[in-house]
Parts: structure tokens; C-alpha cells; sequence
């Protein structure tokens, strides 16, 4: 099994042949399958898959969250700067008030 928390793998035998199941952690106390394989003649082939499969499953989470942080930095970015452009009109404008008084 993998050291990793939140997913891992489960090989199980379902009558003749071999299950694979990628699973994670919902809760504490509730699992969802998130890939699954099953036909394997043996165990070991099982597991051979489930490894394989979970450090790819993996590596494409962490290349989906890198872009999803990304994005967010960029949205947080303009969204700053759009702050900071709004401030400087609204101090532009205060200043025009206080000269016209």
C-alpha cells in the first residue's frame, strides 16, 4: 500500500481473478474508488498495476493543482491590481474635491 494519506490502492480477489482499486480519502469515514482494473490472473500483477497507476494518478493531481494555483495567483494578481488602480482614482478624486472647496 502507499504511504500517501489521502490516496491509495486496494487489490482484491473477486472470484478467479485479481481487482485494483485507487481509492481516496473523502472523510474520515468515507472512501471513494477513483480507478479501477480488474481481470489480473495474479496478485503481483495486480499490484504491479496499482502502483504504476497510482504514481501516474498522482502526478497528474499535482500537475492539476500547479495550474489551478496558477490561475488563482494570476486571478488574485489582477484582482490587486484592480484594487490598487480603484484606491488611486478614488484618492484622485478626493483630491479634486478638497481643491474645489
Amino acid at each position: 500500500m502507499s504511504q500517501n494519506k489521502k490516496y491509495a490502492f486496494r487489490v482484491f480477489q473477486v472470484e478467479n481473478t485479481w481487482k485494483t482499486e485507487i481509492t481516496r480519502r473523502m472523510t474520515a469515514t468515507k472512501t471513494i474508488v477513483s480507478k479501477s482494473h480488474d481481470g489480473f490472473a495474479t496478485e503481483a500483477e495486480a499490484t504491479a498495476w496499482g502502483e504504476e497507476a497510482l504514481q501516474g494518478f498522482l502526478g497528474k493531481q499535482a500537475e492539476r493543482n500547479k495550474r489551478k494555483t496558477e490561475k488563482h495567483l494570476k486571478a488574485k494578481s489582477v484582482a490587486a491590481a484592480i484594487a490598487a488602480e480603484s484606491s488611486e482614482f478614488e484618492a484622485d478624486s478626493l483630491d479634486d474635491e478638497t481643491d474645489e472647496a
